[in-house]
């Protein structure tokens, strides 16, 4: 026999064994993200805040030409977004997020995980996103089911009503 056939029978060989080690080595490994009997709570949303506007008096609107006249201007950067999240009475995250961009005319971001023990909880996340108010914009209230392992996401999306639960 050639010499051709012993490499392409030990190339074979070696594809196999390279295959089969490759298969029994990633199935005995486990990874898990979680310790046992924990879950996982996202807040995780981008939302712009209201712009800071005013109506301008009679008197600057007469200074401006015809052109540019408007009856409110508005600051180019956005106000920053007031976020609260509780548990069971405590506050588990509270932030001022500021606006993102240069010049702060971009939406605020946040991504925050918190691994939790499995079980119960009663929910209130608040929502503040206008500077000329005191009080909170969104309030949501729930009663919370953790299951162990489970993942579970709080988002903020304006054109469903305020808080979405996933």
């Amino acid at each position: 026999m050639s010499n051709r056939f012993y490499q392409i029978v030990f190339g074979t060989i070696l594809s196999f064994v390279m295959i089969l080690g490759t298969a029994i080595l990633s199935s005995g490994l486990v990874w898990q993200s979680l310790p046992a009997d924990y879950a996982l709570l996202r807040l995780s949303f981008i939302e712009s805040g209201i712009r800071d506007c005013r109506n301008q008096t009679k008197a600057e609107l007469a200074e401006l030409p015809q052109n540019m006249r408007r009856e409110q201007v508005c600051a180019s950067r956005r106000a920053p977004v007031y976020v609260e999240l509780d548990l069971n009475g405590e506050t588990l995250f509270a932030q001022n997020l500021p606006p993102t961009g240069l010049l702060g005319t971009g939406p605020s971001r946040v991504y925050q995980r918190f691994e939790l023990p499995a079980g119960n909880y009663d929910l209130t996340v608040r929502l503040r996103n206008d500077p000329a108010k005191i009080e909170f914009t969104k309030i949501m209230t729930r009663q919370l089911s953790l299951k162990p392992a489970q993942s579970f996401v709080i988002d903020y999306k304006e054109e469903a009503g305020g808080f979405v639960f996933n």
